[in-house]
This record gives structure tokens, C-alpha cells and sequence, in this order.
């Protein structure tokens, strides 16, 4: 046999066959994750083309989180038929507040080294940080996935990405995941498995950064290597036949030395418009927002709060602050994280997407800046076309809010 990649690899064991890059595997789902923003589509498709039900409606969560609470009658329309099909069918429902799909499945334990993850959002590449092959579909292929329990895939090529050295202070994973962005370009994985070899660098909330992150590089899946006891320390057994061989055949190969980055920005209007932050320094802004899928999680409200300790907000700077999930929320407010964002002129909202998408808790204006968290910095994605976002870790974005200006934490 062939040495195979990760991809490969767990394409194959749920497949019940040898298969590689090119090959047509049908595999077995361990999760069908649906959206409220897509979820009354999927349910059309169920009902009405199909005529059934999930076969494993246990296997098939629908999150309340896009939209979170409703915006507007319709919105809450959508909601309500969501929440009848979970009450009808048995399927899980994690309704308004309990967090981002992304961070929910993961805390509940829905994706786990080498489970096959389908979800109806292009992020579901985050499950990759425990080695899930997660990857996110339409409306169709959705429902079609909880019906039958199954979904056929193309065996992607795969993109190895080594991490070597060490990051220096200042310097997190969202920099690591930004500088791959910009070496691989937008389309430079499409359709491909970035296959992350990071050793035992970073926390499962990095990985997900990282893994979360392979879509804007056109990726279908990303996968982050397990290494050292990162992953056992979650409690996760972790199959052998999850690692990939050595001599497994990669289309492109690149090799980012850690100890050289310095702290990234994406830079309007494409992620992969990546520059150094000093060079951007002295931009002003009007809204500063920290979470989302991308950097929502405990570890970064705490690299948020270190900066924002005893500072307050610049004037005219909106600081959002958006938790992950319900459990991120409680963990935040019990040791104190939460008290000192609001006391630097932070403003909390409910777990969830938030204004990620631009539909709703803090869409931008006409001409505003924001400097956000998030993964995407596309025309109209927060708001208005005529609006700019630039993307950065927390550390970075709350050093902004304090200064009003796109700043570095050594500068204030």
C-alpha cells in the first residue's frame, strides 16, 4: 500500500476501503451539523424532495447562531421552524446563546480524531483541530447526508504545511494562520486538504484558529497533526491510523519558521491581502470586534483583557465583544475576564456569530473601519461595500480599541 496522507487516511477507515487522492469515497457521517440560516432550506429538502426523516437523528445537531437572537420577524420565522423540526424529528437543538456551531460541537464532543464532520457552513474546516475531517456543504448535500447517514466525497490532494521554531511574544496563531494564508494565496488549496504539521505546538483553541482558517485558502478540509498530549489532555483517544505516513505524496509543500513572523493583518478587501501590522499602524477605526469562530474562545477574551486591564477604550471606538459560546460566556464572567472588559468600555452580546455575516449586533456604516477577529474581510461582509475590515488576533485588536488606531500591545 501506498503511504498515505491524512486525508487519505481517514477517508479511507471510513470508507471501509483503500482510497487516495482523485478516488470517489461514500463514507459514513459521525455528524451533520445545520445552521439557522440554512436550516429552514435543509428541512425543505427533507420534507419535501425526500419525504423523510433523519436516519440517525442523533447524529444531526441544528445550531441557532447566525442570526442569534432573531433580527426580525422573518428571522425569528426561520427560528421557530428550526426548533418544530428538532421537537418533531429528535434531532439536537442548541438555541440562541449556547454559542457558535463551531465551538458548540466541539464542547459537546460531536468532533473527534478521525470522525467525518459535514456541516452547512464553510468553517466546519475548524473541526480539523482534532483531526476530524470536517468539511462544510449545501443545502442539499446537507439533507441528504441526515437522511442516508452517508456522503460521497472526491479524495482531496493535500497541502503540507511544516511550522518550525518558536513564536516570539506578541505573536499567536492567528498570525501563523494569516501567514499561510497569504503564502498559499485565496485559491491556492482549493479543494484540498491543508494538512498542518505543528507538533506540539499550540492549545486545541489555536488549532481550531488554524484549521478554521484553511478555508479562506480554498481548502476542503484542514487538518492540524496531532502532537504531544495536546489533544489527550481533552480527553480524545486518538486512532494510529490517523497520522499520515511518511513519504505520503503532497502537490505542494511549505515551510513557515515560526520564529521569524511578526504579528499579521488582513488587509481589505481579500484574506489573503496579508501585511506586516507595523506597516498599518496609524489607520483609525470605528469598531473593534473580538470573537467569532475564529478567536472567540477563553484564551483570547484573556489576551484581550491583558491589554485592556486598567485601560479604557478610545472615544468614538465601539469595542464588541462576542463570546464563543454559553460556556466561554460562564468561564469568562467566574474569573473576572468579563468585569474587566466592561469596565475598559466594552460592550457584550449574546454567544454567537454576531456581526461576522453583517446581518445583525453591530453591522458597519458607510465608510467605517473595523478591526475584527474574524476570518473574512470580503466587500459587504460586516455591512456596508464602503466599509473596511481588517483582520487580527485579540491582542491586537484590543491594543486598537484603546488607541483608536490600528496599534501594536507594545504601543501603549
Amino acid at each position: 500500500m501506498k503511504p498515505q496522507t491524512m486525508a487519505e487516511k481517514i477517508l479511507s477507515q471510513r470508507s471501509g476501503k483503500t482510497v487516495y487522492a482523485g478516488d470517489l469515497a461514500v463514507v459514513e457521517v459521525d455528524e451533520v451539523m445545520i445552521v439557522d440560516s440554512i436550516a429552514e432550506s435543509v428541512i425543505k429538502v427533507l420534507d419535501r424532495e425526500l419525504e423523510t426523516t433523519p436516519k440517525f437523528p442523533e447524529r444531526v445537531s441544528i445550531v441557532i447562531d447566525h442570526v442569534a437572537p432573531a433580527s426580525s420577524v422573518n428571522v425569528a420565522k426561520s427560528h421557530q421552524v428550526a426548533r418544530e423540526y428538532a421537537a418533531r424529528t429528535g434531532v439536537k437543538l442548541f438555541d440562541v446563546g449556547r454559542g457558535i456551531c463551531h465551538q458548540v460541537l466541539m464542547e459537546e464532543g460531536l468532533a473527534f480524531p478521525g470522525a467525518i464532520v459535514l456541516g452547512s457552513d464553510s468553517h466546519s474546516t475548524t473541526y480539523g483541530a482534532v483531526a476530524a475531517f470536517g468539511t462544510g456543504m449545501g443545502a442539499t448535500d446537507i439533507a441528504l447526508a441526515a437522511a442516508s447517514g452517508k456522503t460521497w466525497l472526491k479524495v482531496p490532494e493535500s497541502v503540507k504545511v511544516t511550522l518550525t521554531g518558536e513564536l516570539n511574544a506578541g505573536v499567536t496563531a492567528k498570525d501563523v494562520a494569516l501567514e499561510m494564508i497569504r503564502v498559499l494565496t485565496a485559491d491556492g488549496g482549493t479543494y484540498m486538504s491543508i494538512e498542518i504539521h505543528a507538533g506540539d505546538r499550540f492549545t486545541r483553541g489555536e488549532r481550531m484558529t488554524l484549521a478554521n482558517l484553511c478555508v479562506e485558502a480554498g481548502a476542503k478540509a484542514g487538518l492540524v497533526v496531532p502532537g504531544g498530549e495536546i489533544l489527550t489532555d481533552y480527553g480524545y483517544t486518538i486512532p494510529e491510523w490517523v497520522y499520515p505516513d511518511e513519504g505520503a505524496r503532497y502537490v505542494n509543500e511549505i515551510t513557515i519558521d515560526l520564529g521569524a513572523l511578526t504579528p499579521r493583518m488582513s488587509v481589505p478587501s481579500y484574506v489573503d491581502n496579508v501585511e506586516e501590522v507595523t506597516a498599518l499602524r496609524g489607520i483609525k477605526v470605528d469598531q473593534v470586534f473580538i470573537g467569532t469562530c475564529t478567536n472567540g474562545r477563553l484564551e483570547d477574551l484573556h489576551a484581550a483583557a491583558q491589554i485592556l486591564q486598567g485601560r479604557k477604550v478610545a472615544p468614538n471606538v465601539r469595542l464588541l465583544v462576542i463570546p464563543a459560546s454559553s460556556e466561554v460566556l460562564e468561564q469568562a464572567t467566574a474569573d473576572g475576564t468579563l468585569l474587566t472588559l466592561i469596565r475598559s468600555g466594552a460592550t457584550l452580546s449574546t454567544p454567537g456569530c454576531g456581526p461576522c455575516m453583517g446581518r445583525h449586533q453591530g453591522v458597519l456604516a458607510p465608510g467605517e473601519v473595523c478591526v475584527s477577529t474574524s476570518n473574512r474581510n470580503f466587500i459587504g461582509r460586516m455591512g456596508d461595500k464602503d466599509a473596511k475590515i481588517y483582520l487580527a488576533s485579540p491582542a491586537v485588536a484590543a491594543a486598537t480599541a484603546v488607541m483608536g488606531v490600528i496599534s501594536l500591545p507594545e504601543d501603549l
